[in-house]
């Protein structure tokens, strides 16, 4: 059903066990007239154009405020259309992306000429990835061709988890929304350049690089900026320059070398900070693990639950809704524990690095 109509952005409720061909078909129409659309993935909500249609491609970077060297992802429906769209793929390739998708893993490869220079920031590359989301496989596969798109957010801000993340930082700026609830993972898709040897993660993201490994039996590369550390010289895939992720409020990251053994360090430190900070601001936070949160209480500070460090499925799930949540609480100082970088916990503390500005504690 059409919920309601926001200036020009019509917000559609579309969900994966009830998925309204007619409406597929109406927002198709929208995506042929040059339109954006906000559409669910199993990661996070994307902002998509036909990848046909070079002037919506190009309202993509204006309407999100994002400079024009940082490329987007290229969504596709099957493999023969990921086929379509990239020049000599190895079968080694071909192998591994049907074992992997759908699912929230990309890979950077040679691009064919119909992919335009505007999608990949002017690189002979293309970023690629099949999504595992009901309504986003459907209305590629009912558009007839693959979708551009990054998250559907304001640039450096968290990516959006929920329709209600697109509408505070889109509303009236693009054509629709498919409001399909939240997202699976609520982190971002891994993304692995395979034209390189080893290959190279240029970031981590809701499938662990352990797991990528394992599969295709050889090491691959993690530079400092993968891990969140600092930028990259220059933007081969989204994530990798400019500051992401980032809440309104001032972000500082504690972490240890050995979590087994530092953890306490690490809650000894952030209640250092706070207690330094108490002066100079009025509403400060702390996002911590449920193992952590209760050493916390006598600050008398906000503190958010992120999840446990047994669980970092959850913590992962929930990163993005926090960072938001800090804006929403009109927090102005924050501290957070590290985690781990073990599976999914270098997708994490990749993007706290980033949400801090690089703002890091060691103990």
């Amino acid at each position: 059903m059409v919920l309601e109509v926001f200036k020009n952005t019509i917000v559609y409720r579309i969900m994966p066990d009830s998925i309204d061909n007619s409406l597929i078909e109406e927002i198709c129409g929208i995506l042929r007239n040059n339109g954006l659309i906000a559409f669910p993935t199993e990661t996070v909500y994307g902002l998509g154009a036909l990848i046909s249609k070079v002037d919506a491609i190009k309202k993509i970077f204006i309407v999100k405020g994002r400079p024009i060297d940082n490329p987007l992802i290229v969504h596709v429906s099957s493999i023969d259309m990921f086929i379509e769209l990239v020049e000599n793929i190895p079968d080694r390739i071909i192998r591994l992306v049907e074992k992997l998708w759908p699912g929230p893993f990309t890979i950077i490869w040679w691009k064919k000429s119909i992919v335009p220079d505007e999608v990949t920031a002017g690189l002979p590359k293309v970023a690629i990835r099949m999504p595992a989301h009901p309504v986003a496989l459907e209305l590629i596969r009912v558009c007839g061709e693959a979708i551009a798109a990054p998250s559907a957010n304001r640039s450096g801000k968290p990516s959006p988890t929920n329709a209600e993340h697109v509408i505070s930082d889109l509303f009236g700026l693009i054509d629709a929304v498919i409001d399909s609830g939240e997202t699976i993972y609520g982190v971002e898709s891994t993304i692995i350049d395979f034209t390189t040897n080893p290959p190279r993660l240029l970031r981590p993201g809701a499938l662990p690089v352990e797991d990528i490994i394992s599969l295709i039996g050889e090491s691959i590369e993690i530079p400092l900026f993968a891990r969140g550390y600092c930028e990259a010289e220059y933007a081969e895939a989204p994530g990798m320059r400019y500051r992401h992720y980032a809440p309104n409020s001032f972000l500082t990251v504690v972490e240890t070398d050995e979590y087994s053994s530092g953890l306490r360090n690490v809650v000894k430190k952030i209640r250092e900070i706070v207690e330094l900070n108490k002066n100079r601001f009025s509403r400060l936070a702390i996002i911590c693990s449920s193992e952590t949160c209760s050493e916390y209480v006598d600050l008398g500070v906000r503190i958010y639950d992120i999840g446990s460090r047994s669980n970092l499925f959850i913590v992962a799930r929930n990163l993005f809704k926090t960072l938001r949540q800090l804006d929403s609480d009109n927090i102005e100082f924050a501290v957070a524990e590290g985690f781990e970088e073990k599976g999914l916990g270098l997708t994490i503390m990749n993007r706290l690095r980033k949400a801090s500005g690089f703002n890091i504690v060691k103990t």
